[in-house]
């Protein structure tokens, strides 16, 4: 399949580093130059060097339209969800056959474990069963690895991660470009074992066997192009596919918006959610990721948080903590010498008694969301401080906390003001080594704490 001449591919080459804006104004038309493709691919590895860098340093790669590179995911969203399939599936990953047992045996073996008859693509599958076979490591033993199913392919980005980890991997698209750009791709970045599949993925689900694995991105626009949010409007709706996903797979990794409430999408699932992952990069929630599994108990159990930020990562029990400040707060030091602001994911799942009771800080006061030590704190999933003054918002202690400071980086949490509207009270420029907070404490004093980063 070509899906780039010559001509072009040696124009991107030449090109790459330049303004793809000016590049589209001064380019001489050469025959065989497909132009626009050309101005496609120079955009699109602008942004993965930076975004997806392992891709961008595969000179065979193809990128989409600007618009699919700057909505796929980026490399480090896309290896956490590879991390998190690989541990869900890690004491059940491979089934074990003796090398004495016959050749038909350990074939059968292998069948079961993929559900070969049920399948729509058994017949061949079982003429790839050489490539799902390894040698182990035990001298005696063939391993035959899991099988992982992306139901709604895009782009590729995720499913080139996920599919790294399996043995058996199918990418299903409804769009045909899209379709060969994954064939194409997927073949540069050498998984053989990836399987593309031009089709509507539901219908695919439908009539597929069962699988280790299957991972769904759902669509966040409407039929206008409109943005969308709640799981029942996405494409497509898998609230209603829960119970088919559940009979299909052992786990079911589902992408959704970090705009949702994560405890209200728990709730949609009705107990059939095992983790929540909040996945931040660079303190910006990127994506919130929900596993679906079978309930191992009559009664439904609270998911597992995970937050993650960059290398930041705490997880916790959902049962065992709620929202905010504990009913009656835990009292501020007498020494209030540090500051700690939690990261995106922290704040994205307001475990805040959690972060008391783990990195022994206070929360200055409920819906403030911002924690006191008296010593610092090794490890805070978030940003640290320290204080060098605390005031009220009289002209007295705001000449006192300013002393002569002309520039100032502005935070407020739980403040009368924003941050710009503060800025414009105090007169103060961006910038510079101070940094102030506006907030409210315990007993609902608004305050001003300036402090300087640690």
């Amino acid at each position: 399949m070509t899906i780039m001449n010559d001509e072009t591919r040696e124009f991107v080459a030449m090109h790459r580093n330049e303004d793809v804006r000016e590049l589209a104004l001064k380019a001489k038309r050469v025959e065989g130059l497909d132009l626009p493709l050309a101005l496609d691919q120079i955009a699109g590895w602008q942004i993965a060097r930076k975004k997806l860098p392992q891709w961008a340093s595969c000179e065979g790669i193809v990128y989409p339209p600007h618009i699919s590179m700057e909505q796929c995911s980026s490399q480090f969203t896309a290896q956490y969800k590879s991390e998190i399939a690989q541990t869900l599936l890690a004491p059940a990953a491979t089934v074990r056959a003796r090398v004495s047992d016959s050749a038909e045996s350990v074939m059968q073996t292998a069948k079961s474990a993929f559900q070969l008859s049920d399948s729509p693509e058994s017949d061949t599958q079982e003429m790839k069963m050489g490539a799902w076979m390894s040698d182990s490591p035990e001298s005696d033993t063939l391993v035959a690895r899991s099988s992982m199913v992306d139901l709604t392919g895009g782009f590729g980005v995720d499913f080139s991660y996920l599919a790294r980890g399996f043995s058996q991997a199918t990418y299903v698209e409804r769009q045909r470009h899209l379709c060969d750009l994954a064939e194409h791709n997927m073949a540069a970045l050498g998984l053989d074992q990836a399987r593309i599949v031009c089709g509507d993925g539901v219908e695919y689900l439908r009539q597929m066997g069962p699988v280790d694995f299957i991972y769904l991105d759902p669509a966040r626009r409407d039929e206008h192009g409109s943005r969308t949010y709640a799981i029942e409007d996405c494409t497509p709706n898998v609230l209603e596919l829960r119970d088919l996903l559940l009979a299909k797979s052992q786990y079911t990794l589902v992408k959704l918006s970090p705009m949702l409430d994560w405890r209200k999408a728990v709730a949609d699932f009705d107990g059939t959610v095992r983790e929540v992952h909040i996945v931040a990069t660079g303190n910006e929630c990127k994506e919130l990721l929900l596993v679906l599994g079978q309930q191992v108990h009559e009664e439904p159990s609270a998911p597992r948080v995970f937050c993650v930020n960059d290398n930041q990562r705490i997880d916790y029990d959902s049962a065992a903590y709620t929202q905010g400040l504990r009913i009656g707060g835990k009292p501020l030091p007498e020494a209030k010498n540090y500051l700690y602001e939690p990261n995106a994911s922290i704040m994205k799942a307001g475990c805040f008694d959690l972060v008391e009771e783990r990195f022994g800080v206070t929360q200055v006061g409920p819906s403030s969301h911002l924690f006191v030590s008296a010593t610092p704190v090794a490890d805070f999933p978030g940003r640290g401080f320290a204080i060098e003054a605390i005031g009220g918002m009289n002209k007295k202690d705001i000449k006192r906390l300013l002393n002569g400071t002309k520039q100032a980086n502005i935070a407020v949490r739980n403040f009368p003001l924003t941050a710009p509207q503060l800025r414009k009270k105090l007169k103060l420029a961006d910038g510079g080594p101070v940094y102030l907070f506006g907030t409210t404490m315990q007993g609902c004093d608004h305050v001003l704490l300036r402090t300087s980063k640690i």
